[in-house]
């Protein structure tokens, strides 16, 4: 897949500079996602680990809102009608997408407005930041309609953000958090005014675009991949990752420019 041509069929794609922005584009029902959009999206997420001139993305919703999850008669109706093995299939297709964002290198900016709910919720929750506008609402909405609250990883990674108790409640009681909650709790990076939001993720995920981007690799994958390792084993992971990063050219760049009382300029190798 070439991501410099790429048009996708079920939510819009393009390149600012060296930043990819997805866009949710079903702004009248909300950026419902469907079976098409759920693939489509696991499969850009795949593709984008074989293309290092995209260095960084911003994910965001047409229409004043993110998301807001299954779309209620193109998933969750057909679902109600499915056997044990088609019910497997499709929640294995959904975690997979989760993991295809956590396993692409390049950090993943959410820019959350509006609804944020169900599946739109562990979209955000999956991104490497999230940045909400004061009147958005995020809710992990499964038990509102006789679901579990593990659903596409939300029980391992949610309480690594905001801590088991509060995302216990949130997944128990599937209620709302707002901007400003989830900010005081760490679920999102910044919250930002509605207007200024598209502009202030892209501008921090073109900063990192900027940035060692080799080296941010790293630090997402060893973020991923040290949650079941034991201190003792991520120590020695750690040593190995950073060795690999002070083998790089942007590492002797930034030594030059320190020398040379300069800012460096990353090119990602």
């Amino acid at each position: 897949m070439s991501l410099a041509n790429y048009t996708p069929q079920h939510f819009l794609w393009r390149l600012e500079g060296r930043v990819g922005v997805i866009t949710l584009n079903r702004p009248e029902r909300k950026n419902p996602l469907t079976f098409e959009s759920y693939a489509e999206l696991r499969d850009l997420f795949r593709a984008l680990r074989a293309e290092p001139a995209v260095k960084a993305l911003v994910m965001t919703g047409a229409g004043g809102n993110f998301c807001s999850g299954g779309d209620v008669h193109d998933i969750i109706g057909p679902l109600t009608r499915m056997d044990t093995p088609g019910l497997l299939k499709f929640t294995r297709m959904t975690g997979d997408l989760v993991l295809a964002m956590r396993e692409c290198p390049q950090p993943i900016v959410a820019g959350v407005e509006g609804v944020c709910a169900g599946a739109g919720a562990i979209l955000a929750m999956a991104s490497d930041f999230r940045f909400s506008a004061p009147g958005s609402r995020t809710a992990f909405l499964f038990a509102r309609v006789g679901l579990a609250g593990c659903d596409m990883g939300a029980c391992a990674i949610l309480p690594r953000i905001v801590g088991q108790g509060r995302a216990a409640e949130l997944l128990y009681t599937g209620r709302s958090m707002s901007a400003e909650e989830g900010l005081a709790w760490g679920f999102f990076t910044r919250v930002i005014e509605q207007d200024s939001l598209p502009a202030a993720a892209l501008e921090f995920a073109a900063s990192l675009a900027n940035g060692p981007t080799f080296a941010h690799a790293m630090t997402k994958r060893m973020l991923h991949q040290e949650w079941n390792l034991s201190l003792e084993a991520a120590i020695e992971a750690e040593a190995q990752a950073q060795a690999l990063c002070m083998q790089t050219e942007d590492f002797r760049r930034a030594y030059r420019a320190f020398a040379a009382k300069l800012k460096p300029d990353f090119e990602g190798n």
